[in-house]
């Protein structure tokens, strides 16, 4: 199976669109259920973190200051993602500030995103809740590092997306999960997503 990219972002603010910038980007690289690579740096774009931002990441604006330029990371984090398809806990947040971000660096962002929110949705109503944490814990995944650091949530997304990939294979007998099926998976509506297992099944 073709690797998958598992990116994760820090972050100024909620949306590029609002002025927010990147402060740490990391990426895994998900073969056939393991980790390949990794890709991971701190970003410097001149803009201010706030006080409850580094509470919560402790990311400083000291340590940005310190770290490369961001058109400089983000140059080498697409040619380290390649034509790799994405994921990301809440996609819709990392793929604003990959494409932001890139846009920034001069360089194209055609890179599709799949969501592990919207995937654990599907394959796991029942869990307590679909934050990145809970989830991890809900699978008895491990956690790694420290949480709000984007090599540490990038690891978690990246075993709770092989975690899905494995009950694919095991509950629903996908034989090949591929990007494709958890795309369309993602979109599904959640009454049809047996149905729409069962004809991947021994596929």
């Amino acid at each position: 199976m073709p690797p998958i990219a598992v990116i994760d972002f820090e972050t100024t603010g909620v949306s590029p669109g609002q002025g927010a910038r990147a402060t740490e980007v990391a990426i895994v690289l998900l073969e056939g259920g393991q980790v390949v690579d990794r890709f991971q740096s701190l970003m410097k774009t001149g803009v201010w973190i706030p006080s409850f931002i580094t509470q919560l990441t402790g990311i400083t604006n000291a340590m940005v200051n310190a770290a490369p330029d961001a058109a400089q990371v983000m140059q080498d984090a697409a040619r380290f993602v390649g034509d790799a398809p994405m994921v990301a806990h809440n996609a819709s947040f990392d793929s604003k500030f990959w494409q932001a971000e890139l846009a920034l660096a001069g360089m194209p962002a055609p890179q599709p995103f799949a969501c592990t929110v919207l995937l654990s949705r599907r394959l796991y109503p029942q869990a307590p809740s679909h934050k990145l944490g809970t989830l991890v814990d809900y699978h008895g995944l491990p956690r790694t590092g420290q949480a709000h650091r984007a090599l540490a949530d990038a690891e978690m997304a990246a075993a709770l997306l092989a975690r899905m990939q494995h009950d694919l294979r095991t509950r629903w007998r996908v034989a090949e999960p591929s990007y494709a099926l958890l795309q369309t998976l993602q979109r599904c509506a959640k009454p049809k997503v047996g149905a729409l297992l069962a004809q991947h099944a021994g596929i």
